[in-house]
């Protein structure tokens, strides 16, 4: 008979198990948190970090590979890359936290009233459902085509599709929280409207809100790079990660880094606002944060 192994490796028990998966889980919100720090900061502090001005043209500098004068290389016009990525990352950003904060603003309103007039639901639940029933990216590139190309445009345009989805989620909340004691006791001892909103059905939304305003970010993000490789977005002279990647799709097969470099930054930025979404949800929402630890 064969000698058993007695060196066989152990087998890891549920709570070894547990143990990785919470360590993993605690891991990535600090990476993908340091990460978007380590992005913002570069985006913040581009004039000083960007070794050329992104605008500069230098014909006899165009397409050269990467060296010490320009660490990425250049683009068809002789711009230095990195600079232009730099100075990308702040129209990038500066759209998603834009979109964010303006759909919030529109939304949470418009949430509350809807959840808490049945009457204002019915009316404008409809009016939601019509503007969610256009693809939000068709509607953004016919915004644009008609008011023209400029950053405010693009934040209308982007903004506009991303509202019935706030409206939806904060009118879901109040409608369940409408019927707790402490509402209707509210309603009994006659507080006013702004109130009962403003104390006993805002705060229920604002974990919730917190959540989707990181995915909303992602999103607006992701569709403003879109918008501008289709060519219907901010105005090539801005430098975007969007617009870096559309100059760049002509010259791909001779320098594939015009496209690589910004795509994978556009990239390592979505994935690290989602992930950071994706940790808040599990740490704002108590259930999910006890089913968690129950695995």
């Amino acid at each position: 008979m064969a000698e058993t192994d007695t060196h066989a490796a152990p087998v890891a028990g549920p709570a070894q198990r547990r143990g990785r998966n919470l360590s993993l889980r605690r891991l990535a919100p600090v990476l993908a948190g340091g990460i978007l720090l380590l992005i913002v900061a570069a985006a913040l502090l581009a004039g000083a970090l960007a070794p050329h001005d992104p605008l500069q043209m230098m014909p006899s500098q165009r397409l050269k590979p990467p060296s010490e004068a320009y660490p990425l290389g250049t683009d068809a016009f002789g711009r230095d890359l990195l600079s232009r990525i730099l100075y990308g990352a702040r129209i990038s950003l500066m759209v998603g936290v834009g979109v964010t904060v303006i759909t919030v603003a529109v939304g949470l309103p418009l949430g509350l009233l809807a959840g808490f007039f049945r009457t204002l639901d019915s009316v404008l639940m409809r009016i939601m459902d019509g503007m969610m029933a256009i693809p939000s990216l068709l509607l953004a590139v016919a915004i644009v085509s008609l008011s023209g190309a400029s950053i405010w445009t693009v934040l209308m345009a982007i903004t506009i599709p991303e509202v019935p989805r706030i409206v939806r989620l904060v009118r879901s909340i109040v409608l369940s929280a409408r019927e707790e004691p402490y509402v209707e006791a509210a309603i009994s001892l006659g507080s006013s409207l702004p109130r009962i909103l403003r104390r006993h059905l805002m705060p229920n939304t604002l974990a919730p809100l917190i959540v989707q305003g990181t995915y909303v970010c992602a999103s607006a993000i992701l569709t403003e790079a879109i918008l501008s490789f289709l060519g219907a977005g901010i105005s090539t002279e801005t430098p975007s990660w969007g617009n870096i990647m559309a100059e760049g799709r002509m010259y791909f097969q001779i320098r594939p880094s015009l496209i690589f470099w910004p795509g994978l930054l556009l990239s390592v930025c979505i994935l690290s606002i989602n992930l950071l979404g994706d940790s808040l949800r599990d740490i704002l929402d108590p259930r999910l944060k006890q089913r968690g630890a129950e695995r």
